[in-house]
């Protein structure tokens, strides 16, 4: 990779806490030193410790978040945050510093929007089986309804460029937010990397803020969510298919019954059948009819896209003048400047 002085690149780091207290002063100092020239924003989530002091004490900039939930501190700090480059971590210690330059590095030499750090011993989280069985499953999940761009969706170290944090919707409250972030960049087929590193334990008196059952139903529900958002013609399709077939189930024996006799004696079973049948036939409609407002949704993301400059710090690196200030700089059309241009 080529060798490329940091220092030069406007980036932020960004850190939500919520009683991080034990952990959140090492994690600011391993940054500061594994990327010196970049800016950490701690931005702190209610938290009824001491993080802020001691992210204070560190030299981060705190900023309160109010609204509680993971996800609604990652939108506030992609709204109030406008760098080239944006770093996302957690303030407990399990993300190892030391892999960020790496992470900038992708970024900038792949020419991606998302560099996503993998966790080489994500299984080992805690020891608690239950997050690990949870990570396989959703992980497996994920590639069947939305492709097999990502090995680890629940990451939350990843490294943004600009256009992707500002076009970002980030519609989810709370952990459900980095399989957002992985549905967003597959939808609108946005470039992607991931950079593995080893997955560190939280420090001692540290407690993780997941529940096992409570976090993993969200992120199923969001799973549904943004199947059904982004593609409704498979979501509604399994919803018709369950309905078909229950409606078949039902049907059967009625139909069975009246080749053998000429008469239907279940009249209220064959009314459920037929009732479940036009269910059916009316939610693969909606299905057929939904497919064609999401493509129309997301070419308009797309659009929204590309409408952001793609820079990654080049300006910062090689003096060149950004095309939106250059635009600025033009003479305003019709002026005695631009007439002398045109020969008039």
């Amino acid at each position: 990779m080529t060798d490329i002085s940091f220092s030069d690149l406007n980036i932020a780091i960004l850190l939500p806490c919520y009683n991080e207290g034990k952990s959140i002063a090492a994690v600011v100092l391993g940054f500061r030193k594994a990327l010196p020239g970049a800016r950490i924003f701690v931005y702190d989530n209610n938290s009824s410790d001491d993080t802020s002091q001691q992210a204070l004490f560190a030299g981060a900039t705190v900023v309160p978040s109010r609204r509680q939930g993971k996800g609604n501190v990652v939108r506030q700090m992609f709204a109030d945050i406008d760098v080239d480059i944006y770093l996302m971590a957690d303030g407990d210690g399990t993300y190892d510093p030391t892999a960020a330059p790496k992470m900038i590095q992708t970024l900038l030499d792949d020419r991606v929007d998302m560099v996503v750090g993998t966790r080489r011993n994500v299984h080992q989280d805690a020891g608690r089986n239950g997050h690990a069985f949870g990570n396989r499953l959703f992980n497996t999940v994920y590639k069947a309804l939305f492709g097999n761009e990502f090995t680890d969706i629940f990451s939350g170290y990843r490294a943004f460029t600009r256009r992707f944090a500002k076009s970002f919707p980030a519609s989810s409250p709370g952990f459900e937010i980095e399989t957002e972030m992985s549905v967003h960049a597959s939808m609108l087929r946005l470039p992607v990397s991931e950079v593995e590193f080893s997955y560190g334990r939280r420090m001692d008196g540290s407690e993780s803020k997941l529940s096992t059952f409570r976090d993993g139903f969200r992120i199923l529900r969001m799973m549904g969510m943004l199947m059904k958002e982004t593609r409704p013609f498979l979501f509604f399709g399994y919803v018709a298919t369950f309905l078909l077939a229950a409606s078949v189930f039902l049907m059967a024996p009625v139909i069975r019954d009246y080749l053998a006799t000429g008469l239907v004696d279940r009249i209220p079973t064959w009314m459920l059948a037929m009732t479940l049948l036009l269910g059916a036939m009316m939610t693969f409609i909606a299905g057929v009819v939904l497919d064609s407002v999401a493509r129309g949704r997301a070419e308009q993301k797309r659009i929204h896209y590309l409408s952001i400059a793609p820079s990654r710090g080049e300006h910062y690196r090689s003096g060149i003048t950004p095309l939106v200030d250059r635009r600025q700089d033009l003479p305003a059309s019709g002026s005695p400047a631009q007439r002398t241009a045109d020969g008039q």
